[in-house]
């Protein structure tokens, strides 16, 4: 990567920051000359025989001649083979307006949009693909360093009408699942004989995904824009797998072994209550049904399973069972509460006369 950005203020540093934690050489000079940077780090980079070189030149929202001046020189000089422009999707109008004007300046060869992790985002997209001609190569979806995605039209179209992104989705879990894993686990599934170490195993690469929020938006009905904004399903992976990790082999290859001593114990070790350790249970037990039916369905019935699931809220935690018993008890005035704590202390106190 070469630092050829010499307008903004700590360009070359930033640079070389990304450059280490890709573990990619940057190469940069002490000039004011973006036009000697870039043809000197390309004869660098046969002499060190890269492959590929990535000429980071400056760019800006507004156009001035200078500039152009500037990046025609770039292009005259170092002879890149692709010609790519990062625009910004947030800006909007502006962003089509500074593409069409590098477009003619210098004849682009695609789009990079960053920031395109909202699907308002999507008119941008669709504007500089029409006034350059040119098309959109990669998306930003994040700022982490692992958020750029090859962009896909119909991924994007998909998810802006509420249907997901199969494909992407496909793509993110072939990276942390091989063939071989992934039949193992079907045929599990299909036997009934998927358990808890298996369930962790999963949650282990979905963790690998980066951030769930925006896995569970590639499910069909946009999962991750249900969640509550302070939700952290992140979180929620982590605190699950520490109290399957908090289990002894024997627990999670069989959970019906789990008495209420293993589950003080187990929660102990999680750092959790111990009804969590039973709504784990629970819900482990149903999903592993569903899983169980859908393992041996097509990949539409699949679906379509998906979707009755989220409906029914066991997706987001907000199940209708659990819903009807917080309307009930929101139902009860002072004075019915005071009753049914007082018949319940009655109640007690007579199992212990029983007992005595």
């Amino acid at each position: 990567m070469v630092a050829a950005d010499l307008q903004r203020p700590a360009a070359v540093e930033q640079l070389k920051t990304l450059g280490e934690q890709l573990s990619i050489p940057v190469y940069s000079e002490a000039t004011k000359d973006p036009v000697l940077v870039c043809r000197n780090a390309v004869a660098k980079a046969k002499e060190l025989k890269c492959n590929v070189v990535l000429l980071d030149t400056a760019g800006r929202l507004h156009i001035d001649e200078a500039l152009m001046r500037e990046l025609a020189e770039i292009d005259k000089k170092a002879k890149p083979d692709q010609c790519l422009l990062v625009v910004d999707a947030l800006t909007g109008q502006d962003a089509v307006n500074s593409a069409k004007a590098f477009n003619d300046a210098l004849g682009l060869d695609a789009v990079i949009l960053t920031k395109l992790d909202g699907d308002s985002r999507g008119g941008a997209a669709l504007s500089i693909k029409e006034v350059t001609g040119v098309p959109i190569k990669f998306a930003g979806m994040g700022e982490k360093l692992d958020q750029l995605e090859v962009f896909r039209p119909e991924g994007m179209a998909s998810r802006i009408l509420g249907g997901g992104d199969m494909g992407a989705l496909i793509s993110k879990v072939s990276e942390v699942t091989t063939e071989e894993q992934a039949r193992a686990n079907q045929k599990k599934l299909e036997e009934g004989k998927f358990d808890l170490t298996d369930f962790r195993d999963q949650l282990r690469s979905m963790n690998r995904l980066g951030s769930m929020r925006k896995f569970l938006d590639l499910l069909p009905g946009g999962l991750g824009k249900m969640l509550p904004e302070d939700a952290d399903p992140d979180a929620e992976v982590r605190r699950v797998a520490s109290m399957i990790d908090s289990m002894t082999p024997k627990e999670r290859s069989n959970p019906n072994v789990i008495d209420a001593s293993r589950r003080r114990r187990i929660a102990r070790g999680a750092g959790v209550v111990p009804h969590e350790i039973n709504k784990l249970l629970k819900q482990f037990d149903d999903m592993r049904k569903v899983m169980q039916s859908m393992a041996k369905k097509d990949l539409p019935s699949r679906m379509q399973a998906l979707m009755q699931m989220q409906r029914s809220g066991a997706l987001t935690g907000e199940a209708p069972l659990r819903q009807k018993q917080r309307s009930e008890r929101a139902k009860l005035t002072g004075k019915d509460l005071a009753k049914s704590r007082k018949a319940e202390r009655q109640r007690k106190k007579q199992n212990r006369k029983r007992g005595r």
